[in-house]
């Protein structure tokens, strides 16, 4: 698909934030922005945490690249906003941001759709007393994992192996969300596939397979090792990249999402089931991150991405266009 880098007038990268995952969020938002101005647009960055959103309308900005991650940035925060200012943005709009954000509500879709997702415990706020809290494994089984079902990055995450660890995962979970994710884990091998597009026209980029180190896959190997391998084509049977594929993109339309996203996933190694673990409406997009690794594979670089984002940005209140995505070679 062609686009016309002048075309889409003054363009507003949102970078930074206040959530937990500012510093990724300035890393994604720096090389999103460089790519574009790379290829001619009239683009620039803007930290919300740093300047009123309001702004945005006096600068005369066209459209956002949002690169903002976890909360006020992808979870329909700033989504609201924007639609508010009426400055069309990149990614989901208001409704599949916020649930997508939310690892609680999403497993309630998925779930309701008939789509895998591990087993889970929810600790509502104020719910976490240590007769209730000791319950768990015995629901889920050990190992199992402890998350704020609101952060992203692996953030307050804990892999639980023994009972008696239980009381402090859930303090560590708690300190980042008043609700707690307990969830069953799944024993095996870790996948993200990208999805690119809206509805009908929406489709998976390659699967990318991640061995990490003991499967040690957290927030500092994510983003500031290189012990981490990526796989990327994944080496995977065809039909398990199919059948990953289709979970990516059915799991995508059931929360509503448009533009870009990125699905993560376990195969579990006893059966090859793949298991829905989350999505990510507004993915990384550093140099260790996963969409851009999956858009190369299929011949689409990195400004190219940016700019194709760039240019399906859009409001809830405007009607979807049918626009070309492209699609992964066979």
């Amino acid at each position: 698909m062609s686009v016309d880098p002048k075309a889409l007038g003054k363009v507003a990268v949102l970078l930074g934030g206040t959530s937990a995952e500012r510093d990724i969020s300035l890393m994604s938002g720096g090389g999103v922005l460089v790519a574009l101005q790379s290829l001619g647009v009239d683009a620039q960055a803007f930290d919300p945490a740093e300047r009123d959103l309001s702004e945005l309308k006096r600068l005369g900005i066209a459209r956002c690249f949002i690169s903002l991650h976890g909360r006020h940035g992808e979870d329909g925060t700033v989504q609201g906003a924007l639609e508010l200012l009426g400055i069309p943005y990149t990614g989901s709009g208001v409704m599949a941001s916020a649930v997508a954000m939310d690892k609680v509500m999403t497993k309630r879709i998925w779930l309701a759709e008939g789509l895998p997702t591990p087993r889970h415990v929810w600790l509502a706020p104020g719910e976490h007393p240590a007769e209730q809290v000791q319950t768990v494994p015995a629901q889920l089984g050990l190992p199992l994992i402890v998350k704020p079902p609101r952060e992203g990055s692996s953030i307050g995450i804990t892999k639980v192996h023994a009972a008696n660890q239980m009381p402090d995962a859930v303090a560590l979970a708690a300190r980042y969300d008043a609700d707690v994710l307990c969830e069953e884990f799944i024993t095996g091998e870790e996948v993200t596939c990208p999805v690119l597009g809206e509805g009908a026209d929406a489709h998976a980029l390659p699967v990318v397979r991640i061995r990490a180190p003991d499967g040690a896959y957290d927030y500092q190997n994510k983003y500031f090792t290189d012990v981490v391998q990526y796989l990327c084509p994944s080496g995977l049977p065809q039909a398990e990249e199919r059948e990953i594929q289709r979970l990516a993109v059915a799991s995508y339309r059931a929360l509503g999402c448009r533009g870009w996203g990125r699905t993560d996933l376990m195969i579990r190694a006893t059966d090859r089931q793949p298991f829905l673990l989350e999505m990510n409406t507004s993915p990384g997009m550093t140099t260790h991150s996963l969409v851009p690794m999956s858009a190369r594979a299929m011949g689409l670089d990195y400004p190219q991405l940016c700019l194709l984002i760039a240019s399906q940005a859009r409001l809830d209140a405007q009607p979807a266009v049918s626009r070309a995505v492209p699609t992964p070679a066979a």
